[in-house]
């Protein structure tokens, strides 16, 4: 074992060099699931800057230095607080903040949103299976963005209102009606967070024997 790590001392280093990387200030994560739909798609890997907000211990949530604060609008990667899974959705709602929904439309401090160029679409569910869906730009509280309502039962179209705890916040899908957010995980603890996703490196389609999009590799996020 010794005489190994002696000739691959190089490789070594390199590995752990790129482990404290990306646990420490950039990764990058392949998205399973819609829940992002159509922001992100499944089969995209996200890049995640791991010092938009915080500087943490390496492989801890143990905070070192605070460098900036999170934002409505910003599309989060972070542990959720119900089992620990890693989740990426978009923070809509800041300590403080009043959030609730009524049938689908989201309130943030009393203000309804307004949903413009309406686009009706068709989601695949799964392997022969597709349900309707409407496609809108949701403009909030200062922040725009696409969002997808889908023809499912069962989704939780109406909550709150709830006031957002201090440093706690409110995260949603773009998918609205395909999401485990904070309607069902609760709001995210900012020690939870793991950083803001900016950019998407690759993709590849998951239901198309992983063929590459193009298409999609280094575009923004919004």
């Amino acid at each position: 074992m010794k005489n190994w790590l002696k000739q691959n001392r190089g490789f070594v280093i390199f590995l752990v060099c790129l482990g404290l990387f990306r646990t420490a200030m950039a990764d990058w994560n392949p998205v399973p699931t819609g829940s992002m739909r159509p922001t992100i798609l499944e089969g995209d890997v996200v890049l995640v800057n791991r010092l938009a907000y915080d500087v943490k211990l390496p492989l801890t949530n143990i905070t070192l230095g605070r460098l900036g604060d999170p934002q409505r609008g910003d599309i989060v990667t972070f542990n959720s607080p119900k089992d620990g899974s890693r989740l990426i959705k978009r923070l809509v709602a800041l300590p403080g903040d009043v959030v609730a929904m009524r049938d689908d439309v989201l309130y943030i401090n009393g203000q309804a949103a307004r949903y413009s160029d309406l686009t009706p679409a068709a989601e695949q569910l799964g392997t022969g299976i597709t349900v309707p869906a409407l496609r809108a730009t949701e403009t909030v509280a200062g922040q725009q963005r696409t969002v997808q309502f889908l023809d499912r039962v069962g989704a939780k179209r109406s909550f709150g209102p709830l006031v957002v705890p201090p440093e706690h916040y409110f995260m949603l899908g773009d998918n609205r009606d395909n999401s485990e957010d904070s309607r069902y995980i609760g709001v995210v603890p900012r020690d939870r967070i793991i950083g803001r996703a900016n950019h998407i490196l690759v993709s590849a389609d998951i239901t198309d024997h992983w063929q590459p999009r193009p298409g999609r590799f280094a575009s923004a996020l919004n």
